[in-house]
């Protein structure tokens, strides 16, 4: 009955590790979306907290700093700056006028650093208001 005893206790052992690993795991890389607006809010709390923040990529603001590269995000007439220093390359579709997710933290400074860049064309294959669509719908309700 002790052999029970012992791999049972065991088993209860590395359960209760991996649990606790998989717990430490999902803090360590919790990423709040925010906008721009939210970010401003947050105040000091923004300082170091890793975020996700959207917005479009300001036309003329791409500019690389040595292995830096900056630009600004807007979203509803904010502005937020932000330094990308990943090793991955920029996608495609990052460009003057793009949707762009930025994963990162605010600095004192009031830079947005990141290392995580996503990038979605701007509407470039969405239909225009009132243009019909493949479907021949015209976003009106009828046809």
């Amino acid at each position: 009955m002790k052999k029970y005893g012992k791999f049972a206790a065991l088993i209860v052992v590395v359960i209760g590790t991996l649990v606790w690993l998989a717990a430490a795991g999902m803090t360590e890389n919790k990423t709040y979306y925010k906008t721009i607006g939210e970010l401003g809010q947050m105040g000091n709390q923004a300082y170091g907290q890793k975020l996700r923040v959207g917005g479009d990529v300001e036309s003329g603001s791409i500019h690389r700093v040595g292995q830096e590269v900056q630009f600004i995000l807007v979203q509803d007439k904010l502005k937020l700056k932000v330094a990308y220093t990943g090793s991955d390359p920029l996608p495609d579709t990052f460009k003057d006028g793009a949707q762009a997710l930025a994963d990162g933290k605010l600095d004192k400074d009031g830079v947005f650093r990141t290392k995580q860049i996503q990038a979605k064309c701007a509407s470039k294959y969405e239909a225009k208001p009132g243009q019909f669509t493949p479907t021949g719908d015209t976003g009106k309700g009828t046809v």
